[in-house]
Parts: structure tokens; C-alpha cells; sequence
């Protein structure tokens, strides 16, 4: 399990963070290190170095989520497009490098001019997203380094009269929220909508257990170097003094939740400083910090989610080879008013 020299990566990999958003990484890291059962936000695994490691998480065989969410995309773009008028502009929540979107917009470009938003919050996911879809000549791509909700706002500010608005949140990410707060961010996307607005949305169905471990914990270690590159991140960004080799990654699955939790597991009892965040705390030997949530669903309980979040289940689309769906759906013109 490779460790990571903050020393050497710190401005190639990881440019530093501007004054506010370094004090919003510190809070959340104080405070997550504060609950009883430690936590790290999951939304700063991925800095420079930790899109790149997920990227290679997604070739890795043990892992067939991203590659059953392109398949989908491959195979029922036209499909998809279908169910949506004419005048379709595109924004993607966590677009990452883009590449399975390329197949949605190429449809869409055959059928008319498209401008896709990717919006995320790694500067090089969006590089890369830019020059995989470079290609595409009748794509406008108009990249939005910020977070989910205030890049949609951003993109409907945009919108001309008659455009019918497209988001997508593809990969399950919706599965990183627990699951309240996942309808919330849901009901907060809608509320950005017109009625007949579309969002098309990934979602990862349940497997067997052992399936769903070893996707997240591949014998290479490339999800746990995924993993413990947070701690290396603290040490490098809010000067922390994390010694990445007294920690192992640790999946567990847990049944009532129905969700893969990622840990970091403290391998001896030791005292860590994070001087940004004004925090010295000691993790016992066992004692694990929680990084990720990764919710899993049935198919037939996400129309009643689309229902209770303002939207309508237009149309879905499983993966024969590892149980994965597209879900199409429509915002509600009866739910415009929702609180």
C-alpha cells in the first residue's frame, strides 16, 4: 500500500487552496474529527491526485460501476434523447474527465448544437473533461469550477427562453449522501428546474456483499491509496503530520443502511496535529476515521424517490452485466412550488 511524500507532490499535484476554501476544508476537518465515531468529508478525497487515483479505480476489473454507467450511455443515448424536446442544454454535476458523457452528447450534437456545462470541484478533472471531448464540434463546452448546486444555479442563469435543461449526476454519486440527505439535494436540484426539465440519474444496485467489498477494496490497493492520499492531502494543504503508513484502508458493508462504508484505521495508538484546523487529537490503536458512503438501491424503490423529490421516473436503463441503472427523470410541473 503506496504511502505519499507531501514534500514532493505539493504544488505539482495539489495547487494550494485559496484562504476561504482552505478554512472551509479546516472546519469540516475539525469538526468531523470531533464526532464520536471520526469522520473526514468525503468530497475532499478528490484534489488533483485523488481524481487521477479514481480514475484508475474505475479500469480496475473488481470495479464495473463506471463501466456498466458508459455501456448504459453507449447503448441508449438515442434512447434518452428521445423522451426530451428539441433545444437541450446539458450540465453535468461531478463531471469528472468526461469521458462517459461522450456518448450522450454525441447524439445530442447529431441532432442539434449543444452546450454542456461539466461543473466540479477539481480543477484538472475539467482539463481533462475539456480534451476528452475536444473532438465533439458541435459541443460548446463551458467549464464551472465550483461546487454542485451553485454551478446549476450558474447554469440556469444561462438559459434562453425555450431551452430545455438536461443535469446529469451519473455514477451513483448520489449514493455518497445518506439517504435524507440525498432527497434534500434532490428536492435542492428541482428547485433549480423548470417544469420539464430532465435529470438523468446513475444509481448502483444492490449485489452480493462480497462483490460490493472487493469493488471497493481491489487487491492492487488503488482504492486505498485513493483513500489514505485524504491524510496526505490534510498534511499537505493544512498542515497536518498524518504518517500515512500508521494507517490501513478498511471496507465494511453495512446491511440495515444498505451502504459500502470506506475507514481509515489507526494501526497503534498516536497523537496527530493538524495546525490549520487548531486540532490535536489521539486515535487508539483500532480506532477507524470514516471517509466515504456508498448507498446501494433497488430498482423499484428510485420511481417513489423521484416521486417524494419533485420529479417523475420517465424511463430506466439496467445493465445486464453488473447491476447498475439509468433513471430518467422529469421535473414535475406539480411540484413547481414545492417548499
Amino acid at each position: 500500500m503506496p504511502d505519499f511524500d507531501a514534500s514532493t507532490t505539493d504544488r505539482v499535484l495539489s495547487p494550494r487552496l485559496n484562504s476561504q476554501a482552505r478554512e472551509d476544508f479546516a472546519q469540516a476537518v475539525r469538526i468531523g474529527l470531533s464526532k464520536r465515531q471520526r469522520e473526514l468529508p468525503s468530497m475532499y478525497l478528490y484534489d488533483d491526485l485523488g481524481t487521477a487515483l479514481f480514475e484508475a479505480i474505475t479500469l480496475l476489473p473488481e470495479y464495473g460501476l463506471t463501466r456498466a454507467d458508459e455501456r448504459l450511455l453507449r447503448r441508449y443515448a438515442r434512447a434518452i434523447l428521445e423522451h426530451l424536446p428539441p433545444g437541450v442544454m446539458v450540465a453535468e454535476l461531478g463531471s469528472g474527465g468526461g469521458r462517459k458523457t461522450r456518448w450522450l452528447l454525441d447524439a445530442l450534437a447529431h441532432r442539434e448544437p449543444v452546450v454542456y456545462f461539466p461543473i466540479d470541484i477539481s480543477a484538472a478533472a475539467l482539463a481533462k473533461c475539456r480534451q476528452e471531448l475536444s473532438g465533439l464540434g458541435a459541443v460548446s463546452l463551458v467549464g464551472l469550477e465550483t461546487s454542485y448546486l451553485e454551478g446549476l444555479c450558474d447554469v440556469t442563469a444561462r438559459r434562453r427562453p425555450g431551452q430545455t435543461l438536461l443535469v446529469l449526476f451519473l455514477g451513483s454519486t448520489v449514493g455518497n449522501f445518506d439517504r435524507p440527505a440525498a432527497e434534500e439535494f434532490l428536492r435542492e436540484i428541482r428547485r433549480c428546474l423548470s417544469p420539464g426539465d430532465a435529470l438523468l440519474l446513475g444509481t448502483d444496485l444492490e449485489k452480493t456483499v462480497a462483490e460490493m467489498v472487493l469493488a471497493y477494496d481491489d487487491p492492487v490497493g488503488v482504492t486505498a491509496a485513493f483513500n489514505l492520499n485524504l491524510l496526505a492531502r490534510i498534511n499537505r494543504e493544512l498542515e497536518g503530520n498524518f504518517v500515512l503508513g500508521q494507517f490501513r484502508h478498511e471496507v465494511r458493508y453495512h446491511e440495515r443502511e444498505r451502504r459500502i462504508e470506506m475507514h481509515l484505521r489507526s494501526e497503534r495508538t498516536q497523537t496527530v496535529s493538524i495546525r490549520a484546523a487548531d486540532l490535536t487529537c489521539t486515535l487508539h490503536a483500532g480506532e477507524t476515521m470514516w471517509t466515504e458512503a456508498c448507498h446501494k438501491f433497488h430498482l423499484g424503490e428510485i420511481p417513489a424517490m423521484a416521486q417524494r423529490t419533485g420529479f417523475v421516473c420517465q424511463a430506466q436503463w439496467v445493465d445486464g452485466e453488473w447491476a447498475f441503472a439509468e433513471n430518467l427523470w422529469v421535473a414535475d410541473p406539480a411540484a413547481a412550488t414545492m417548499p
